[in-house]
C-alpha cells in the first residue's frame, strides 16, 4: 500500500489558521489522502491537521516579546524537527510566524526537506537583511500582495503572488442589516467596533484606551453602540476584566461577540488594532481606524528601521493614506475621540477609500489557496 503524502504545516496564529485550513482544503485536490502535521488551530485541525501543541503558544510578536517564552519555543521547534526526521514530509509549510517558522525551515531546509513560506515577513519594511536567511532556506515564498514580491525576484528567491483566500471568501454584498437582526442592534442605531487586537499584549496596551474614548464620546453621543468581538476564551476574559476595570458591564450599549467577521458586518465604524484583520475590514467596505502600539523596546527597535510611510495594509495596499493610523504614543482616548465626533459629523468622508477598498478586493480575488497549492505541487515535482 502506498504511503498517503504528508506535509509539515506551522501557522501561529488565528490568521494563519485560516489560510491553513484553505490550503489545505486546496492541497486536498491534487492529493487527495494527504495528511498534515504540526501546529494549527481549530480550522486546520478539523481538516485532519495534527496539532503537537495548542497554536496560540506561538501567538508572540515583536523584537522582544518572544525572549520570555524562548525555551518553550525551542522546545516546540526541537520536538517538530524530531517529528518530522521520523516521519519526513514531502514539504514544509511555515504559515507567517517567520521568527519561528524561517528557523524551523532553516533545520529543516539542511536536512533535505522542501520549504515553503506563506505570507511574506515584512523585509519590504524592515529587516532587509532577512532577505539573505530567506534565500538559503526557503524553496518558495507565497505572498498575499503584488507589492511584496519585487523584493524576492531582486536576490532570485522562488516567489508567487497568490493574493489573499479572504478576497474569494467575502463577497461584495453587505450583511449588516440581517446581522444586526440576529444581534438585537437597532437597524438605525451608530455601531462603532472595537477591535484591540487578538494576542494578549495588544489587548493589554489597546483595550484601556479604546474603552476610555468610548466612554467619552458616550457622553456626547449617548445613541452610539459598541461591540468588541474576541477571538477565543482567554481573550475574552481578558477583554472582560478590562470592561470591569472602566466600570462597564456588558449591557445594549457595549456588547461582546465572538466573530470578528460578523462584528465588523454590523459596523458603521472600526478602531482596530493594525494586522490582518485590517484587511478584512477593508474587504468589507468599512470606515476604519488603524492604531498600532507595541512595548516601548519593541517600537523603539522597529521605528528606527521602519522603511514604509504606512503600517495598515488598507493604506499600504492603496499606496496612499486613505485612513487615519494612530501609532504609539498617538494612540490616545483624545485621538480617537476626535475620530469618532469627526466620523459622525460627515461619515462621507470615506467615501473615496470605500470606492478604493472595493477596487483593490476586485484585484485581490482569484482562487488564492487554488493558486497557492498548485506552486506548492510545482516546487515539490521540481
Amino acid at each position: 500500500m502506498t504511503k498517503p503524502i504528508r506535509f509539515g504545516i506551522v501557522a501561529g496564529e488565528k490568521s494563519g489558521d485560516i489560510l491553513g485550513a484553505s490550503l489545505i482544503s486546496a492541497l486536498r485536490t491534487k492529493y487527495p489522502d494527504c495528511e498534515f502535521v504540526g501546529v494549527g488551530g481549530p480550522a486546520m485541525e478539523a481538516l485532519g491537521c495534527e496539532s503537537l501543541t495548542p497554536m496560540d503558544r506561538l501567538s508572540v510578536m515583536g523584537f522582544v516579546e518572544p525572549l520570555g517564552r524562548l525555551p518553550e519555543l525551542l522546545n516546540l521547534k526541537k520536538r517538530l524537527v524530531q517529528r518530522f526526521m521520523a516521519d519526513k514530509p514531502v514539504a514544509f509549510i511555515g504559515i507567517d510566524s517567520p521568527a519561528f517558522n524561517l528557523r524551523l525551515a532553516a533545520n529543516l531546509h539542511q536536512l533535505g526537506v522542501k520549504t515553503i513560506h506563506y505570507v511574506s515577513p515584512s523585509v519590504w519594511a524592515y529587516h532587509q537583511s532577512r532577505i539573505h536567511k530567506i534565500k538559503a532556506c526557503i524553496d518558495l515564498m507565497l505572498t498575499l500582495f503584488p507589492f511584496e514580491t519585487a523584493i524576492y525576484k531582486q536576490h532570485g528567491i522562488p516567489v508567487a503572488c497568490v493574493g489573499h483566500p479572504l478576497a474569494d471568501e467575502i463577497s461584495f454584498e453587505d450583511h449588516k442589516i440581517p446581522l444586526r437582526e440576529e444581534f438585537g442592534i437597532a437597524k438605525e442605531g451608530l455601531v462603532i467596533v472595537l477591535m484591540p487586537g487578538s494576542r494578549a499584549g495588544e489587548i493589554k496596551r489597546l483595550t484601556p484606551t479604546f474603552l476610555e474614548a468610548s466612554i467619552s464620546a458616550l457622553r456626547r453621543h449617548p445613541q452610539l453602540n459598541f461591540v468588541i468581538p474576541y477571538s477565543g476564551i482567554e481573550a475574552k476574559t481578558q477583554i472582560s476584566s478590562h470592561l470591569r476595570a472602566a466600570n462597564i458591564f456588558e449591557s445594549g450599549q457595549f456588547k461582546l461577540l465572538d466573530n470578528s467577521h460578523k462584528a465588523m458586518s454590523v459596523a458603521d465604524l472600526v478602531i482596530m488594532a493594525s494586522g490582518t484583520a485590517t484587511l478584512e475590514g477593508l474587504l468589507l467596505r468599512r470606515p476604519m481606524i488603524i492604531c498600532y502600539k507595541l512595548a516601548p523596546i519593541t517600537y523603539a527597535i522597529g521605528s528606527r528601521i521602519l522603511q514604509v510611510p504606512y503600517v495598515g495594509l488598507p493604506n499600504l495596499l492603496a499606496g496612499e493614506k486613505l485612513i487615519p493610523e494612530y501609532l504609539q504614543n498617538e494612540v490616545s482616548a483624545k485621538n480617537l475621540r476626535r475620530e469618532i465626533d469627526s466620523f459622525i459629523k460627515n461619515p462621507a468622508t470615506f467615501d473615496r477609500a470605500l470606492t478604493i477598498f472595493d477596487d483593490i478586493h476586485k484585484s485581490l480575488r482569484g482562487g488564492a489557496s487554488l493558486k497557492a497549492a498548485a506552486a506548492i505541487a510545482n516546487t515539490i515535482d521540481a
